[in-house]
């Protein structure tokens, strides 16, 4: 849906390992926060059609072709999904760039201007009470096919490649709604030992998992306002 460069520490003794802080706003296995979790949903009772989708049990065919979940690369060097989402390319482009969308399904807050270049940060959980804050950096902008940021980088340096990932959403017009694809690289270039480099992947691998599957019921919930 990982950790800042800064809060990754390999463990100081095999005995005692140290408890790495995740950007998604979890502790040591990378789960989301389900506080974090918990608020998203209290956000849906106000929003139909929303997070009530992901907790049904019996969910519809069209959701489950929503979200189709793939398997990228393998060796913890990349990770890709594809989702289908009944929406145009323009509007999902919108809901993956704009911050005030991003924030209704992947962080609790984000502040960046959705221009290239622009530095900015996201929040997961709440930034007076120990949430985690990270970088951002946009990168690419064209609407209404690719959309990337760089993130997860120390916040005094400049977001590049060996001290930050790079998240691409790649969007393709299909069957009437949109195909997104995401893909995640740049962890073998962060230099972590093998043991970090893993957990790191799949920290991310988990959180993508996680908030992803949040898009579609939430481009859905814009319909039913609009």
């Amino acid at each position: 849906m990982p950790g800042p460069r800064s809060a990754i520490r390999a463990a100081s003794s095999p005995k005692a390992p140290h408890v790495r802080r995740s950007a998604w706003g979890a502790r040591g296995g990378g789960s989301p926060d389900p506080s974090r979790a918990a608020g998203k949903a209290d956000r849906a009772r106000r929003t139909p059609k929303r997070n009530r989708w992901l907790r049904n049990n019996g969910v519809p065919d069209s959701l489950t072709r929503n979200q189709t979940l793939q398997e990228g690369d393998v060796e913890f060097g990349t990770i890709e999904r594809e989702i289908y989402i009944e929406a145009s390319p323009e509007i999902v482009f919108e809901v993956v760039s704009s911050p005030d969308h991003l924030k209704e399904w992947w962080p609790d807050d984000a502040r960046y201007e959705p221009t290239p270049g622009s530095a900015g940060e996201i929040v997961f959980g709440d930034r007076d009470t120990g949430g985690a804050v990270v970088p951002f950096t946009v990168v690419d902008m064209r609407p209404p096919r690719t959309f990337s940021f760089r993130w997860t980088h120390p916040a005094n340096e400049v977001a590049a490649e060996g001290n930050s990932l790079l998240v691409t959403f790649d969007l393709t017009p299909s069957d009437g709604g949109t195909l997104l694809k995401m893909t995640e690289t740049g962890f073998r270039e962060m230099g972590w030992e093998v043991a970090v480099l893993e957990q790191q992947y799949q920290e991310h691998v988990t959180g993508w998992d996680f908030y992803l599957p949040r898009l579609a019921p939430y481009v859905a919930s814009l319909r039913v306002r609009s």
